[in-house]
């Protein structure tokens, strides 16, 4: 069965701070698909995801991005949001004063509407929310506290994975969920993205570690270099990168 074009990256430039990360980089997702992107510190793979969900660092100065048969660089953050993209970032940014079940709750209705769909009450969000949490044990207490305000590492993760589940995006990407985590947590990152893979649903991860891997296994594996996609495969590829390392693969650092 063929499989849908969920995202298409050609010959894309971005700077930041009028320096340029990406160098002409070339990437296709297909619905379904999970992705990962590997490389040393600097080749420009969160510049990439970031670009993706529109973060106000990014100069994109060439190049063009669809995504679902649209052109992504003429949507803003909200439209690409409400769309099904989903960033879970390094180190979320905190935001006192604003409850993080409202916020939640105000971000699943936003996309409904955009879908034409009814808002959901108060009542149905407190019963999916139940739902979805019980399913993997985590805890909902979370909800109650302001936005990331004072959330240690872990709780951040934890917090963006139950964004994960009430949203439902469409194409998820994950910029190293995986750091600073201990082993049961990592496994219920590992479950929580694997219930979510029903063959539309498509991932775009950044690790350095074969922990989560193991668990995700990936379709492809690219490794980024120098703000370009050198070196596409499959698992295998992250489990030589893990044995060996880059050099050994024949990718040199371009940062030294």
């Amino acid at each position: 069965m063929k499989k849908n074009t969920i995202l298409k990256i050609e010959d894309l430039k971005v700077s930041i701070n009028d320096k340029e990360i990406l160098k002409g980089l070339d990437l296709e997702i297909k619905e379904g698909e999970i992705h990962v992107l590997m490389g040393t510190n600097g080749t420009g793979k969160s510049t990439l995801v970031k670009t993706l969900s529109a973060h106000y660092d990014c100069v994109v100065t060439q190049g063009k991005i669809t995504y679902k048969n649209k052109d992504l660089l003429e949507m803003d953050v909200s439209t690409r949001a409400n769309e099904g993209i989903f960033m879970s970032f390094q180190s979320p940014i905190e935001v006192a004063g604003v409850n993080n079940s409202y916020f939640l709750k105000t971000a699943m209705n936003a996309k409904r509407t955009y879908a034409g769909l009814a808002e959901i009450d108060a009542m149905e969000f407190l019963k999916l929310l139940k739902e979805e949490t019980g399913k993997f044990n985590i805890d909902r207490k979370l909800l109650q506290r302001d936005l990331n305000d004072g959330f240690s590492g872990g709780e951040k993760k934890r917090n963006e994975l139950i964004q994960l589940l009430m949203l439902q995006p469409d194409l998820i990407m994950l910029d190293e969920i995986d750091s600073g985590l201990d082993v049961d947590a990592i496994k219920t990152v590992a479950n929580v993205i694997n219930s979510m893979l029903d063959g539309k649903k498509s991932i775009l991860m950044i690790t350095h570690y074969d922990r989560l891997l193991e668990l995700i296994k990936p379709d492809f594996v690219h490794i980024l270099n120098d703000g370009k996609i050198v070196k596409t495969g499959d698992y295998s590829l992250a489990l030589e990168l893990d044995e060996k390392g880059y050099e050994a693969i024949g990718i040199k650092d371009a940062n030294k």
